[in-house]
């Protein structure tokens, strides 16, 4: 049974999101990538929410647009927020290879994205931003284990997890 959200709260999300975007990050560039790939990124968690997949075609959407606005940025940050997003890409993947119950191929490919834009700030943010969104995810899950809502066999989406830190950590780093 898929979940829906309630009615006009992806919006209001997505809303709130581009709203703090707009007021901590000066950089016109940055803004208009992380834009993009936020409102895509809302899709994405309310998709993994409702059915735990994270679709290729909105994934490689985000992480294309994302690249194309950023291309026309400083050489040196474009080059660094690729490496970033394959560094952080492989391992996410080199999780969904090791615990395949665990961790799904949708969240390697999602971290493609989110990669790119912590990378544009640094591998230090890079760094900061998966470890925050392993840091929401385990608070989540404890407390989904604590209210009895799931068991420790029980499966969480990590993508809005994903999102959430990588949305944290860039606003602190802008």
């Amino acid at each position: 049974m898929a979940i829906s959200p309630f009615p006009y709260s992806v919006e209001l999300l997505a809303l709130a999101v581009l709203a703090l975007l707009a007021w901590r990050i000066s950089d016109p560039l940055a803004l208009a990538a992380i834009a993009w790939i936020s409102v895509l990124g809302i899709a994405l968690i309310c998709i993994d929410v409702a059915v735990h997949r994270l679709p290729d075609r909105l994934t490689f959407l985000a992480f294309g647009g994302g690249l194309l606005i950023l291309a026309f940025g400083d050489i040196n940050r474009v080059g660094r927020a690729l490496l970033c997003c394959l560094a952080l890409a492989s391992a996410y993947l080199l999780m969904s290879v090791v615990t395949p119950n665990g961790m799904g191929l949708g969240d390697g490919k999602f971290a493609l994205s989110l990669g790119l834009i912590l990378g544009w700030y640094g591998w230090g943010p890079t760094l900061y931003g998966a470890a925050l969104g392993f840091v929401f995810s385990g608070l989540f899950a404890i407390g989904m284990l604590l209210a009895q809502r799931i068991t420790m066999k029980g499966a969480i989406p990590h993508g809005p997890f994903m999102l959430l830190g990588t949305l944290v950590t860039v606003l602190m780093a802008a």
